[in-house]
Order: C-alpha cells, then structure tokens, then sequence
C-alpha cells in the first residue's frame, strides 16, 4: 500500500476497496479488474484509491497479505495442541481437507495464487510464508521428538511439506473435481509417510 490509514474513515474506506476489489475478482477475475471501475464500486474517488493502491498489483498484494495472515494462525492455532505423531498426522490431514475446500469456495484465493508464478513479489512471499509455516511446523516435530534431531535438516523437510501444499492446492482447483481431490488424497498419503518417517512411527 501506498499510504496506511490510520483514521476510522480511512480504514474503512481501505475495507471498501478491499471489498469492492473481492466481488469484482469473483465475478470477473483479477485480470480483467479495471481501477475505475473499482473506484466507482468502492464507492471512492479514483484519486482516493491511488491514494491508497498505486496499481491493480497492490491490491492482489494487500489480498494476499490478509490471506497469509489468516493461513498462518489457522496453521498455528492446528499445531498447537499437538503433542503425538498420531495427532500430527490428524492435524494435518484436517487442514489439508479444510484449505481444499477454502480454495474451491474461495474464487479470490484461487485468482491469487494461480497467478503466482508469474509475480515475483507474489512468489516472494509466497516463500516467505511457506518458511514461518514450516518454522511452525518443525517446532511442532522436535516437540514430538523431544527436540531430538538434527533442526536444520527437518525444517528443510518441513519446508517443503509447507511449499508443496501450497503447489497442489493450485493445481488441484485448476482440474476438475474428481481429479482434484484425488492429487489432495495423494498430497495427504504423501505426507502421512514423510511424517511417520520424521517421527519415527
């Protein structure tokens, strides 16, 4: 974003367009979203939204900040009570599930991030994310392993746990149904054998 708002009104005027942005992305994809017409959806002046968005990019941006922000603490909140490989394995077979059907639901999330691959920054980040999640996630299996094992080379393990799902979870919304829950069902099979190899079940 250009400029934080710092004001109620403008926070919500930022809420808006965000918003506005949302239903526009729904019905038409991010690609055809113009920033006039966004403007007179938001209801803003369209020097208000520069104020705030310089271009369509700093939308998908902001977007996807939120999304990630969403992500992460839904990981955190998942891992947190885990205490065994068997609720490990539960955990994440249930947000694998439950971030299939977001993304199917959810036209924005897939507009995101199949777009991602062809935005830098949005890679960027991308990793960057995958990196706090696998964080998360290794300190959830050295707590399982009584912090025995080598740290490095089981969040190596881990990143790539969290950067694959993200990759099938895209792949998987751009197929049709039947074969998309069959390359999450593959995901899960995959990971429950990484996790009891990590685990040492």
């Amino acid at each position: 974003m250009r400029k934080l708002p710092t004001q109620k009104r403008s926070r919500e005027r930022v809420e808006n367009i965000l918003k506005a942005a949302c239903e526009l992305i729904a019905a038409q994809g991010s690609d055809a979203m113009k920033m006039g017409e966004l403007a007179e959806k938001a209801g803003v002046p369209i020097g208000s939204l520069y104020q705030y968005f310089p271009d369509k990019a700093s939308i998908i941006h902001a977007l996807a900040d939120r999304y990630n922000e969403d992500s992460q603490h839904c990981i955190e909140e998942a891992l947190a009570g885990v205490t065994s490989a068997r609720d490990l394995i539960a955990a994440f077979d249930q947000l694998i599930d439950t971030y299939y059907e977001l993304f199917l639901a959810e036209p924005v999330i897939c507009d995101i991030w199949t777009g991602t691959q062809a935005d830098k920054t949005l890679r960027d980040m991308e990793l960057e994310v995958s990196r706090a999640n696998a964080a998360l996630l290794t300190k959830t299996v050295l707590r399982i392993r009584n912090n025995d094992g080598d740290a490095g080379k089981l969040a190596a393990r881990c990143l790539l746990i969290m950067y694959n799902g993200e990759a099938t979870m895209r792949l998987a919304v751009s197929v049709p149904a039947r074969e998309g829950r069959e390359i999450v069902a593959s995901y899960k099979r995959m990971i429950r054998r990484e996790f009891e190899e990590m685990l040492r079940v």
